[in-house]
């Protein structure tokens, strides 16, 4: 999904700001030094939760205030025009577009962020994901980005190599139907089902990119 430049920042939340601000004071006291992430979250979640809520209550104004910068850019944002067009049909046979670094970033802790959280909801954990996300410095990012690369050249290879062969995977197998396969009409109502999968997983994935 292409990201249109000119909308507004999404809403940061007081955890994210709590994050942040525990970032600056560790280059403060730790100037030059880094600090594994996984270790950093896990110290950083433990102390959010043993937090008074007067404690809380700084990053909560925050984040308020956020939201109402927030509020009032989206009031005057138009978004581009075809924005909302509708998605193409896809075959279940073309290689699968690779995740991008914040996708890497996101397999690598989200079973972190699980433990953290026992019970937290498949909607908080994306949000959680994408603060978490926001708060990596370039630096951090730079493995996930390298990952991202190779994955992402891969893919073209695949759909370079799917391309000459004309995507026939799929016009080869509705061709071969006959006894003991399946009819056309069903594998084509098949087909539709996996491109519906495929649909809801890009718009949750488009969900968690929102949040960064």
């Amino acid at each position: 999904m292409v990201k249109d430049p000119s909308k507004p920042r999404g809403k940061t939340s007081s955890y994210a700001f709590f994050i942040a601000t525990c970032r600056e004071e560790h280059k403060k006291k730790h100037p030059g030094t880094s600090v594994g992430f996984a270790e950093f979250s896990k110290k950083c979640s433990e102390r959010w939760k043993t937090m008074s809520a007067k404690e809380k209550s700084k990053f909560e104004e925050m984040a308020k205030n956020d939201k109402v910068r927030y509020d009032r850019e989206m009031k005057t944002y138009i978004p581009p025009k075809g924005a909302k067009s509708a998605k193409k049909k896809k075959d279940p046979n073309a290689p699968k577009r690779p995740p991008s670094a914040f996708f890497v970033f996101c397999s690598e802790f989200r079973p972190k962020v699980k433990e953290e959280n026992p019970g937290i909801s498949i909607g908080d954990i994306a949000k959680k994901l994408g603060e978490l996300w926001s708060t990596q410095t370039p630096k951090d990012k730079v493995p996930y980005e390298a990952k991202a690369g190779k994955l992402k050249e891969k893919y073209e290879k695949d759909m370079a190599a799917y391309k000459a062969k004309g995507g026939s995977a799929k016009n080869d197998s509705v061709k071969k139907s006959g006894p003991g396969r399946p009819p056309k009409k069903q594998l084509a109502a098949d087909d539709d089902d996996d491109e519906d999968d495929e649909d809801d997983d890009e718009e949750d994935e488009d969900d968690e990119e929102d949040d960064d």
